[in-house]
């Protein structure tokens, strides 16, 4: 009768022959080299996200502050600027965040940045790149974006000593788009926040264009031209006019700023940011508190001196308005016919 020979733990170390030998050497040695690497990696990962704390901490504390703990994932958006135009002494240990608001002409933005500006703790600096001699490439963009990110950008809206925040208003036609590969990189590198504002009712800012660029012209207001109203008789005074529409570029306008607003959230996409849109805010003031809290700002209530130009049914605004809605009956602009 056969006996079955029972398999001992000792069995497993026997070595048959020369080959079996080296195969087992072979097998031990990669495992050990794959240990090895693994603890390296592990150790490595561990180096660097000591130093980004520690780079992070000291810089909180290099002027003896004392500060309750942030999260992790505001360290990159918090700094310290060295400005060379004055000292940041008694405000040192202020860590200041880094913004830009995205927009489109007439679309609430220049409204939008004197809310931003009644809060004591932010700057924004306007348009900077209005001037065609700040964009004329990508090298003089991001040197400006340095100056006014260093705090040695000198506006009428900075209060950059005890600023808690720091940015400027960027229309998409200066150069935001063109050049949006390096933005994007400076944004992602420097610890820049995006806040896009476009407008949902894209006919209302078509009206709102025409209605300035003829403003522009005939100059109603004692031959000056303004852009914002800061009183009720202005903003009258330029209601009056009554922009006729071309019917041949309206869906074309129309389709080119939509365009235009899904291109910059795509481009843009890798960014933190924040999307709003001014008829929301208008009808929404808690919208305001979510970008104080975007920003890491002490909540306030935000206030504005200007006043709002077009009010009412845009049937009252435009003078064609016959020849408008049947135009946009029945196409996706449908909607902006109706009130918002």
């Amino acid at each position: 009768m056969e006996i079955t020979k029972l398999w001992k733990p000792q069995d497993l170390f026997v070595i048959k022959s020369p080959m079996q030998s080296l195969r087992l050497v072979l097998i031990v040695f990669a495992v050990v080299c794959g240990i090895y690497i693994l603890s390296m990696c592990i150790n490595q990962s561990s180096y660097y996200l000591l130093q980004a704390k520690s780079l992070s901490i000291h810089a909180i504390n290099r002027h003896n502050c004392h500060y309750p703990i942030f999260q992790e994932d505001d360290f990159h958006y918090l700094h310290f600027p060295k400005p060379q135009t004055f000292s940041r002494e008694e405000c040192a240990c202020n860590p200041v965040r880094f913004f830009a608001i995205l927009s489109m002409q007439r679309s609430g933005s220049g409204w939008f940045e004197t809310l931003l500006n009644s809060h004591i703790n932010v700057s924004s600096n306007g348009e900077i790149f209005g001037a065609k001699t700040r964009r004329t490439n990508a090298s003089i963009i991001l040197d400006i974006m340095d100056n006014v990110f260093n705090l040695d950008w000198i506006s009428s809206s900075s209060k950059n000593e005890c600023s808690a925040a720091i940015g400027f208003k960027w229309m998409l036609n200066q150069g935001a788009l063109e050049y949006h590969e390096e933005i994007v990189d400076y944004f992602n590198r420097r610890g820049v926040s995006a806040i896009f504002l476009f407008r949902r009712n894209l006919l209302r800012r078509l009206i709102s264009l025409l209605a300035n660029s003829y403003d522009k012209d005939a100059k109603p207001l004692n031959g000056t031209h303004k852009s914002h109203t800061h009183s009720p008789y202005e903003a009258e005074v330029l209601a009056k006019y009554k922009p006729v529409v071309n019917m041949s570029l309206l869906i074309p306008n129309l389709r080119h700023a939509e365009r235009k607003a899904n291109r910059t959230l795509e481009c843009f996409k890798s960014t933190r940011h924040i999307l709003l849109y001014y008829e929301d805010i208008v009808q929404n003031r808690t919208k305001l508190a979510d970008v104080q809290k975007f920003l890491g700002l002490p909540q306030r209530e935000l206030t504005s001196g200007q006043v709002k130009i077009h009010n009412g049914p845009l049937s009252q605004q435009i003078e064609n308005w016959d020849e408008v809605q049947k135009k946009l009956m029945g196409t996706p602009y449908e909607t902006f016919l109706k009130e918002d």
